[in-house]
C-alpha cells in the first residue's frame, strides 16, 4: 500500500523535533484508544495487518493532520463497523452523548 503514511525517504516535511523526555501517551483517551484497539485483537477477528491497514486507510489529508493516535482510534472504529461489533448508528449516538456531556 502506498499512501500517506508512507513517507520514507520524502522531502519537504520540514524536520523532525523530537519531545525531550516526550511520555507514551499525552492524554488519557490515548492510553484508551491503544489498550481498547489491543483488547479487542483478543476476539481474533483481525490480525496485526489488517490492523495496520485500517490505520493506514485513511484520506491522504486526513492522515497528516491528525495525530498517531487518532490514527489508531480510525482503524479500530473500521474494524469494529466491518466485523459487526458496532454499527454506525451506535458510533454516532456515542459521539452526541460525548459532545452533549461536553457542553455541561
Amino acid at each position: 500500500m502506498n499512501g500517506a503514511h508512507d513517507l520514507g525517504g520524502m522531502h519537504g516535511f520540514g524536520p523532525i523535533n523530537p519531545e525531550v523526555d516526550e511520555p507514551v501517551f499525552h492524554e488519557e483517551w490515548e492510553r484508551r484508544a491503544f489498550a481498547i484497539t489491543l483488547a479487542m485483537g483478543s476476539h481474533c477477528k483481525w490480525n496485526l495487518d489488517m490492523s495496520r491497514y485500517a490505520r493506514e486507510s485513511m484520506e491522504p489529508a486526513e492522515y497528516l493532520s491528525t495525530s498517531y493516535y487518532e490514527h489508531w482510534i480510525h482503524g479500530l472504529e473500521l474494524l469494529l463497523l466491518e466485523k459487526g461489533f458496532l454499527t454506525e448508528d451506535e458510533i454516532q449516538q456515542r459521539m452526541s452523548d460525548i459532545a452533549a456531556q461536553e457542553k455541561t
